[in-house]
Parts: C-alpha cells; sequence; structure tokens
C-alpha cells in the first residue's frame, strides 16, 4: 500500500471539514428548533444543566490526541453560535473590555452573544433586572484575596439567582512602554490586583508608587498614556494598548483562580453535579450558628463555603453565605433549609446552579 504524503492528508483533512461544517450546520438547525420550543414554552433559552451535561458527555467521548480543555474550547464557541440562532442574548458583565470579567465571559458564553460593559457590580445587576441583559457575570471571590463584598452585599435586596458560575486563572503582567523596570515611576491596576502580586511588586520595583485604577483594562489605558508610568494587567490588554510585556505571570500564586457568578432571573435545573447557596440572618443567641451548621452535617451535606458580612440596616447584624454541594430538589438539602428556615430571621436561597470548570 503507497504511503500517504502531504497532499493526500490535506485531502483527507478537506473532507472532514466538510463533514464538521455539515454537521455544524445539522446541529444549529436542531438548536433553532430547540429554541422554537423554548420560546412557545416560555422557557429560558439558556439552559446551565444542559451545558453542564454536554462539556461531560463530550470529553467522555474524546480519546484524544486533542485534549479536553481544547475539545471544551471548540464546543464553547459552536454552542455560543447555536444560542445565538435559537434567541439574540446579551451578557452584562463589569467592564471595561479586557478586563478578566470580560474574559471570562468569553469563557463562559463564546463570541457569538453580544456583551454589554457596565462600570460596577451594581449596574451589571441593575442591566439584567430591567431586562437589557439576559444575564449577568460578575466576580464573587478570588482564591488568594477571598470574596468580593460588593457582589456579595448586592444579593440581599436584588431578585436575581445564580444560574451559573465559571472559574478563570488569573495570570497578571507587568505592562509598559518603558523597556526597563528601574525608570518605571508609578504602577497602575486594581486594589485588588496590588494585593495578589505584593511580594512580586515589592521585591521588583520598591521605587514605583501604586496608584488604583477602576479596572485592569484601564490601567493599561492611562499607562499607554504616560511616561514613566506601568500597569498590572493582562497579556491581551498589552496587544490592545501597544505596551512591551515587561514580566509574565507576577502574581503571588501560581494558583490564582477567579470564581464568576452568572446571575439571572431563574433556578437552573439539577445537572447531576451542583451546588446551592443560601443567604440567611440567625436570631442573637449563643451557639446558634453552630446549632445551623450541625444541622447540614447530620444530613451529611458538604458545605464549601461560609462568608458572614454586616447587615447595613442594623448595627452589630450579619448575614451569612454558605455554599453546598448539591440540588436544591434532593431531599436532604431541601429537608435542612426548612429546619434553618425555622431558626432564622431571613433565609434567601441564591441559587441551584451546576460546578463550574
Amino acid at each position: 500500500m503507497k504511503k500517504k504524503n502531504l497532499n493526500d492528508f490535506r485531502k483527507d483533512i478537506n473532507q472532514i471539514d466538510s463533514k464538521i461544517i455539515e454537521l455544524i450546520n445539522k446541529r444549529g438547525k436542531a438548536s433553532y428548533e430547540i429554541g422554537e420550543i423554548k420560546k412557545n414554552r416560555k422557557q429560558p433559552i439558556y439552559s446551565p444543566d444542559r451545558e453542564s451535561q454536554v462539556y461531560a458527555r463530550i470529553t467522555s467521548k474524546n480519546n484524544g490526541p486533542i485534549p479536553d480543555k481544547s475539545i471544551e474550547a471548540v464546543y464553547r464557541e459552536i454552542m455560543s453560535a447555536c444560542l445565538s440562532l435559537e434567541q439574540p442574548m446579551t451578557i452584562a458583565y463589569l467592564g471595561p473590555e479586557l478586563t478578566f470579567t470580560h474574559q471570562a465571559s468569553i469563557k463562559k458564553f463564546g463570541s457569538s452573544v453580544k456583551y454589554l460593559s457596565c462600570n460596577s457590580i451594581s449596574d451589571v445587576f441593575s442591566e439584567v433586572e430591567k431586562k437589557n441583559a439576559d444575564y449577568g457575570v460578575v466576580p464573587i471571590e478570588n482564591s488568594t484575596e477571598g470574596a468580593i463584598s460588593h457582589t456579595l452585599d448586592m444579593f440581599v435586596d436584588s431578585p436575581l439567582m445564580i444560574c451559573s458560575e465559571v472559574h478563570f486563572p488569573i495570570k497578571h503582567s507587568l505592562l509598559s512602554k518603558k523597556v526597563n523596570m528601574k525608570a518605571i515611576k508609578w504602577v497602575y491596576s486594581k486594589s485588588q490586583v496590588f494585593g495578589q502580586c505584593r511580594k512580586w511588586i515589592e521585591k521588583n520595583i520598591p521605587q514605583a508608587k501604586l496608584r488604583e485604577a477602576a479596572s485592569t483594562a484601564k490601567a493599561a489605558e492611562i499607562a499607554a498614556k504616560h511616561d514613566g508610568a506601568a500597569c498590572i494587567a493582562s497579556e491581551i490588554a498589552a496587544k490592545r494598548y501597544k505596551l512591551k510585556v515587561l514580566s509574565r505571570s507576577i502574581e503571588d500564586s501560581a494558583s490564582n483562580v477567579t470564581r464568576f457568578l452568572i446571575i439571572g432571573d431563574h433556578m437552573s435545573k439539577s445537572s447531576g453535579k451542583d451546588k446551592t447557596s443560601v443567604m440567611f440572618s440567625v436570631k442573637d443567641k449563643p451557639g446558634v450558628l453552630h446549632d445551623l451548621l450541625s444541622a447540614f452535617k447530620g444530613k451529611g451535606i458538604n458545605l464549601t463555603k461560609i462568608e458572614s458580612r454586616p447587615s447595613k440596616k442594623k448595627l452589630w447584624k450579619y448575614y451569612f453565605f454558605i455554599d453546598m454541594e448539591g440540588h436544591i430538589d434532593n431531599p436532604k438539602i431541601n429537608k435542612a433549609l426548612k429546619e434553618l428556615e425555622k431558626k432564622c430571621h431571613f433565609l434567601k436561597v441564591l441559587g441551584s446552579y451546576p460546578k463550574g470548570i
């Protein structure tokens, strides 16, 4: 049998590509029909539970050599295009463009949806509540700097729910028009970013004064306009604002990850691998928080996070935020929450949703 040459392999790829295009469009037609059914039933177009199941299924079918992450990235764009056929979607995010929230939004929804940049976390919630956006993307916690208090506070009065989540690895770079780091007089970035790069800054640019910017993208914009200035931002920002990358991956922790929430007006269905988030305020008496948490332990429910925030309505009163494994449809979780409600001044289920990837 004759050994295949370069042209033979290219012909094979052309035939495979033709089949792929045919199948993608076939998938798009099926998605459109699903969208019509959902519209008639007045169901949400975006289904986080179904999305999670699709990712799990395609990776289970993947035998290589292409890695799972690459397969997921390809399918992200396929599903994004299919969603746009079902119904045009708008995603509000904490902007401006090129922020990590923007990048996390694209990781979640792909490039075929419309994006709406917002100036603050409050604005993201507001745009979704006013129906100017179908969903919003907001940061909730960083693996090294902890919870984003503004996002937690918004859930106290907002009717919106957590529909999904996405984890995004954070890689910071020092960007500037200058070539020599010793010539840098000022460094612009967000306060949280300075916290994530504290040790590197002290060691490598101790002479630089730190100045806070509204976002890493805004920091890059400022650095591009001022001689002697630098910023800490993503490499994507370097390309946009024509800055030099003086040093890459300057974050103090190699496992620096930010968790982002997808907020909307409905509860997600069970995907099989879910989390439930709740907030509550407790009656003020000794040992009450311990009693509440032991109720979850007695039912074998794994709590993955607990955070407290001071109430802005009453002095020395606190709200508690809890994440747990499992969906609210699980009888054990449902029963635990009913017991919890009896012991609380206030209880609010923020959502049950697929675990992020």
